[in-house]
């Protein structure tokens, strides 16, 4: 008999008959009738939970009993029947969850009657489908986390990796990526989760493909590091070359002319985003951040310095809405911004991003309209 014609017949459906009913059950010797009182029992604790909590003892005892004599797909409609109750007796979710892993699956994504502990014993006594079963169960405490990190076997990482409601620590998300160098299968879910860092990213960032660098590069402001490498290799070794150690730091116009040209490269390869701005501004570089915002945007340098010189940041705004910088980014960005120059722009005006996103075909027309060609005196 399968799961599903025991639901079809199932007599237990009000709790004025089904007592009456289970009585003529438990004095049949027959495997079917058993199986009905199994399901018949089940069907009474979810009317009743709280006297099911109450008669938990014996309830153990029935379902135990009766649970081992079962058939393969009676233990499977068990197991979904049980995987939400709060009232299933612990000893009997324990034997489901490592059962066969049809059987064991509802209750090791759902049951609120596991506790780390058993959870513990199934990742060392159960199969790996068993183990990818709980690395994907939501909430996962750290402690488990940790023991999958511990074991370290591929696919329980990846569903890890994959679980973003999972309580990992910060030390076991900075394993999930150490563990990524050598499995592939991890960085994709590692490259989209909602608690990597951007030291953690930049080390995910060299090892993963281009379509999740692009991402990357916008969640993070990261640029291609190992161009930015090579540049500062290629003009280390040139001086050392010459024999004239550690290259000198440039004057204010060598600076500028270099931010011009590095800037000029990343948007020849395909690497000048947004995200790069933000990049800039957080490593302290504000001509990098004029140059690319110029690049962008199609605006001039004029244009940029008199934005970062007004006495109201919507000018700023407009200038970094064009460009594609959301508005939720502004204010700490506008932050950072001031106190790199100094203070400026004034904080006159009101905070135009707070009305609602804009285009960027609008934002532009306004930056243009507030500023004009830039030669203009600040407001």
């Amino acid at each position: 008999m399968t799961a599903v014609a025991l639901e079809d017949t199932n007599p237990f459906q009000s709790p004025d008959t089904g007592v009456s009913d289970l009585l003529t059950l438990a004095r049949s010797r027959t495997l079917e009738d058993r199986q009905r009182l199994l399901m018949g029992v089940m069907a009474l604790c979810d009317q009743h939970p709280a006297a099911s909590q109450e008669l938990s003892p014996v309830l153990t005892d029935i379902f135990l009993v009766l649970a081992r004599q079962a058939e393969h797909d009676i233990r499977k409609a068990l197991s979904e029947r049980l995987a939400t109750a709060s009232w299933a007796p612990s000893a009997l979710v324990n034997i489901l969850a490592l059962d066969d892993i049809e059987i064991a699956r509802p209750i090791l994504a759902r049951s609120p009657i596991l506790k780390d502990e058993d959870l513990l014993v199934v990742l060392v006594q159960a199969s790996l489908e068993h183990q990818i079963e709980v690395a994907r169960r939501p909430h996962l405490s750290a402690r488990v986390a940790d023991a999958i990190l511990d074991q370290a076997h591929p696919a329980p990482l990846t569903a890890l990796a994959g679980n973003t409601t999972a309580e990992i620590s910060a030390e076991g998300l900075r394993r999930l990526v150490e563990h990524s160098r050598r499995l592939a299968a991890l960085r994709a879910p590692l490259a989209r989760h909602p608690r990597l860092d951007e030291s953690m990213a930049r080390q995910l960032y060299s090892w993963i493909g281009t379509a999740l660098r692009e991402s990357m590069a916008e969640r993070f402001a990261i640029t291609d590091i190992r161009f930015d490498d090579a540049v500062d290799e290629a003009v280390q070794s040139a001086f050392s070359s010459l024999g004239r150690g550690t290259p000198p730091p440039p004057v204010e116009a060598d600076r500028d002319e270099m931010d011009r040209r590095l800037v000029q490269k990343l948007q020849a390869a395909g690497q000048l985003r947004p995200g790069y701005l933000i990049r800039a501004i957080r490593e302290k570089k504000l001509g990098l951040f004029q140059h690319a915002l110029v690049v962008l945007g199609g605006f001039t340098m004029a244009q940029v310095r008199a934005c970062l010189t007004h006495n109201t940041p919507e000018a700023l705004y407009y200038a970094c809405a064009a460009v594609g910088i959301d508005r939720a980014v502004f204010p700490p960005l506008l932050y950072e911004i001031r106190q790199l120059n100094g203070g400026p722009p004034g904080e006159a005006g009101n905070a135009v991003w707070l009305r609602g996103a804009l285009s960027p075909q609008s934002a532009a027309r306004a930056f243009r309209a507030l500023i004009g060609d830039g030669t203009a005196p600040a407001a």
